[in-house]
């Protein structure tokens, strides 16, 4: 292996803890960036992969981002996690990456219409992608990530499953200022348009997946007759889960929720919850890098004319939770 900048940084780089970088919500990974070096090296580029909020669904991008990565010689690529899930956070980070000469920023912004400055602020000094959830309103070259309308019918489809004759719903939720969890709700609601599904309330929790549970907690206890909560965001699903157990309501009260959390897919497996929509978060990870740098490099053809890259998403319920749990252990490596 040749001693160039980018093998020198991913050798000492390798030697950190995934999981502990997750769990403290490190901002970077990045060898030039922990060594406060003023700017970065000259024959390499550096792109950035920035996340909304600290949470396993994220642990899928990194690797997407770390098999882009290994792929791209003239190219070193950093993964960011905010400490808290704020634009504020954000912000500082994308200023930070900035004021380092960063090449491109893919980016699940927080509350894009309270972020526009400061990503076309990126847009003209660097390439900016958003993924995971858009900022259409902003200079952003593109968007790589779910249709998250489309996958909030497919919930929406589920509830119908789990509420045939209907019944009364809440939904759970990080922030409605993020455009995915709008539009996902924005999906639920044409779906179950003309049941006799209701939707009580969509509860918020910031971030914070104490808070998460709690919501869940309270919400039992004050609708005791409830027939089904629903999880909007990866961590949401896993704490209802757990508030429904803890109450001895396991398969009493329906769950339908997103993405592909190990609890999650245990309560499929268990029958406890009827399903999940599942995104494919390495893709956004690989994709993003690996087309950042094709548009860095003169390829502009990896941008579609609606500037709108989607990525299917899944139906995973028990029909075929055990061949999922399969692909994303292989993902994972373990």
């Amino acid at each position: 292996m040749n001693s160039t900048p980018k093998n020198r940084a991913m050798a000492v780089l390798r030697t950190l803890s995934r999981r502990t970088l997750l769990a403290a919500g490190v901002a970077s990974v990045a060898l030039v960036a922990a060594a406060g070096a003023p700017s970065y090296a000259q024959d390499v580029k550096t792109l950035a992969f920035v996340v909304n909020v600290p949470a396993d669904f994220w642990k899928f991008a990194r690797v997407g981002t770390e098999k882009a990565d290994g792929e791209l010689d003239n190219y070193q690529v950093e993964f960011y996690i905010p400490g808290e899930m704020s634009a504020a956070a954000q912000k500082k980070i994308m200023e930070d990456l900035l004021a380092k000469g960063v090449d491109g920023i893919a980016i699940s912004p927080v509350n894009p219409d309270d972020s526009t400055d400061i990503l076309n602020e990126v847009a003209s000094k660097a390439v900016l992608f958003t993924h995971d959830a858009d900022a259409p309103n902003s200079d952003r070259v593109m968007y790589i990530g779910t249709d998250n309308v489309a996958a909030g019918r497919q919930a929406g489809e589920l509830m119908k499953k789990a509420l045939p004759d209907g019944g009364t719903a809440m939904l759970f939720v990080g922030t409605m200022d993020a455009a995915n969890a709008r539009e996902r709700s924005q999906g639920i609601k044409e779906a179950i348009e003309g049941t006799d599904i209701e939707i009580i309330d969509i509860r918020t929790d910031g971030g914070d997946q104490t808070k998460a549970k709690a919501n869940a907690e309270d919400t039992l206890s004050k609708y005791p007759d409830i027939d089904l909560l629903v999880g909007l965001w990866a961590y949401n699903t896993p704490q209802i889960y757990n508030a429904v157990k803890a109450a001895g309501k396991a398969g009493q009260v329906k769950i339908v929720g997103f993405d592909e959390d190990q609890q999650t897919l245990k309560g499929i497996v268990a029958g406890d919850i009827l399903g999940t929509v599942v995104q494919q978060p390495y893709e956004f990870g690989y994709q993003s890098i690996i087309k950042m740098a094709k548009y860095i490099d003169g390829d502009k053809s990896v941008v579609p004319a609606d500037e709108l890259d989607i990525v299917p998403t899944k139906i995973i319920d028990s029909s075929n939770v055990k061949e999922f749990i399969e692909q994303v252990r292989a993902i994972l490596g373990n």
